[in-house]
């Protein structure tokens, strides 16, 4: 995981010595927000009794697993809750949630039998795997999964020393047997979740044109713990004053302060050049907590020049910047809205033209080895995996194109993979997955490759809940060039309105220019004069993830991160403009009055 610190630190440095080719082009719309921090809750339900005089003093036991390697590590331990079997535990998991990635997750939970910190010392009451994406895409980010006995290997002799103790004993912990219940609760950190709109002009600030004044701009920057400084906003540029007046801007506490108060924020003064040398005009420092007075005579600073003050005796200053307005507004989130009950609807649509070769032979990309999966499971397995977490029935449409169908031989861009065109859906990725591998076995792959009609498909349903409730991702896995180039355009540019996006993984050696000009990244897409109300498609060649080492779970963890990195993004840019806010999240779980008596 990398922090804001060094996500902003990859942006190079502006000096007062007017080196500032890379800062002209910092755009702050474009910086990544690093990642959510969640605080996870665990309370536990019927635990196991280990204790023959008392009950079990319970522990819960948090380990997370690597992308690649899958080597399980403890990442941290609740404290110790004495003679009980319904935990509520007081201290929590704090971890980063990143939406593009699949963070497997396992709660072990303990009987303590004494103050050793080895586990192996101790009973094993059970275990609960999961991923930090179905805790958050839960009704109210609140999962409770039965707990299963699977004994670790220093627990194996805990069998025999259960079955000396007669078969009750025995009953309480047979490895496979559910041994209560866990409930795990993700709330997302409160702090930097506010963003400030600023407002700042300036007075007689140093003349640097020869033929004219001065064209200023101010650049600020976060302070970091090692001294050193991040940029983090520009304004914009005001030609041919020293009295400028700059824009109202946006920026998030967390971006200009991490969320520290006090910590100091440097802002340099620069006159701009057409040839990106700079001129520095001088710098001051301030702090959020300054800022936040407002307008008043604590948010004058004098603007100095180091170089200037050495050499003039009766140097004064190079002018004043003055904070016009401050205002804190609260910023909603992905999470906000997935608490708030938003589902995510998943679609996959695969490519079954003739390009991709006979799958009976061992070249085509459809080919079924039986030892691994082909380039089209594979990215359907990575990305599907992530996305199912954040739809509550797991029910996804599965769509193929470019096939000839039985039994008349008809041409489909838009058939259901289950042969089932009033119902679509799969159950969960394996039934996508089963419903594909059924589906190779019955049509003949043909073409041409369109896009379009899959989009619309998708379209028409995302069009009838517009009140964000709902929110669709559509997954295209496809091997080559798009027939209905125009067509397509046209789909996503209308598709750009709605609750949408669109992710396109290429598969095979094909050139993909089509798809990066889709990929609105660079230049926004257009068709008939329209252009795309947002960028709502994410492309990615699959054989940029093709690990040589043989590690695919490593790839595929890769592959699922970069085409979901954005929407999250798409998702809110959606909500803001159509002014939608995330619905109030259902009331904290309490428990029954029974069970809050059982703990007394």
């Amino acid at each position: 995981m990398f922090g804001p610190d060094k996500l902003l630190g990859q942006l190079s440095k502006l000096d007062r010595y007017g080196n500032m080719a890379s800062v002209g082009d910092f755009n702050p719309l474009s910086a990544s927000v690093p990642a959510t921090r969640v605080e996870v809750s665990v309370s536990c339900r019927n635990l196991l009794d280990r204790d023959t005089f008392s009950k079990s003093d319970p522990i819960c036991v948090l380990y997370t697993q690597g992308m690649g390697n899958k080597e399980w590590r403890e990442f941290g331990r609740t404290e110790v809750i004495d003679n009980t079997l319904n935990p509520d535990f007081v201290r929590k998991f704090i971890l980063d949630y990143f939406f593009e990635e699949r963070q497997n997750l396992r709660f072990d939970l303990y009987d303590v039998d004494s103050k050793s910190p080895n586990l192996s010392k101790h009973d094993f009451l059970g275990q609960v795997f999961c991923t930090l994406g179905e805790i958050v895409g839960s009704q109210g980010s609140r999962l409770e999964k039965s707990i299963i006995l699977k004994l670790p290997w220093w627990n194996l002799l805990s069998k025999a020393k259960m079955a000396i103790g007669g078969a009750s004993s025995l009953q309480k912990g047979i490895p496979g047997k559910k041994c209560g219940t866990i409930i795990m609760t993700a709330e997302e950190l409160n702090c930097c979740r506010d963003a400030v709109l600023m407002q700042f002009c300036a007075n007689k600030l140093d003349k640097k044109d020869f033929f004219g004044k001065s064209d200023p701009f101010l650049v600020f920057f976060r302070s970091n713990e090692d001294g050193s400084f991040t940029i983090c906003h520009k304004t914009e540029v005001i030609k041919n004053t020293l009295n400028p007046v700059w824009q109202a801007f946006k920026i998030s506490v967390r971006a200009l302060c991490n969320g520290d108060f006090d910590r100091t924020i440097k802002i340099e003064v620069y006159d701009w050049d057409r040839d990106g040398s700079h001129d520095f005009i001088g710098e001051f420092t301030t702090s959020y907590r300054e800022l936040s007075r407002g307008q008043s005579q604590f948010n004058v600073y004098e603007v100095i020049n180091p170089k200037k003050r050495a050499k003039k005796k009766k140097y004064v200053n190079s002018g004043t910047v003055t904070l016009l307005s401050f205002l804190v507004e609260t910023e909603v989130s992905f999470l906000d809205y997935i608490k708030g009950g938003t589902q995510i609807n998943f679609t996959v649509a695969i490519d079954f033209t003739a390009s991709n070769g006979n799958p009976a032979h061992p070249t085509s990309l459809h080919y079924m080895n039986p030892y691994q999966l082909n380039a089209y499971g594979m990215a359907l397995r990575a990305v599907g995996e992530i996305i199912q977490d954040y739809d509550s029935d797991k029910m996804f449409p599965a769509l193929g194109f470019g096939a000839k169908l039985p039994p008349d031989g008809r041409v489909s861009h838009e058939f259901a993979l289950n042969g089932n065109p009033q119902n679509p859906y799969c159950s969960g990725i394996d039934g996508v997955m089963e419903a594909y591998y059924m589906s190779l076995k019955s049509v003949q792959l043909y073409g041409p490759t369109n896009f379009a009609p899959v989009i619309n498909h998708v379209a028409r349903y995302a069009a009838s809940i517009k009140d964000g409730s709902q929110y669709f991702v559509l997954l295209i896995i496809t091997d080559g060039v798009i027939s209905d180039m125009a067509q397509t355009k046209e789909s996503i540019v209308n598709a750009s309105k709605l609750p949408m996006s669109i992710i396109i993984v290429g598969v095979g050696p094909a050139e993909f220019d089509a798809m990066e000009e889709l990929d609105g990244d660079e230049v926004r897409l257009s068709s008939r004069g329209m252009y795309a109300e947002r960028d709502i498609v994410q492309f990615v060649p699959f054989r940029d993830y093709i690990d040589r080492s043989g590690n695919h779970i490593l790839s595929m963890a890769r592959l699922a991160r970069d085409v979901l990195a954005e929407i999250p993004d798409q998702f809110l840019s959606y909500m803001r403009v159509r002014g939608i806010k995330p619905s109030p999240a259902p009331p904290p779980y309490t428990p029954p009055i029974h069970v809050l008596q059982t703990q007394i």
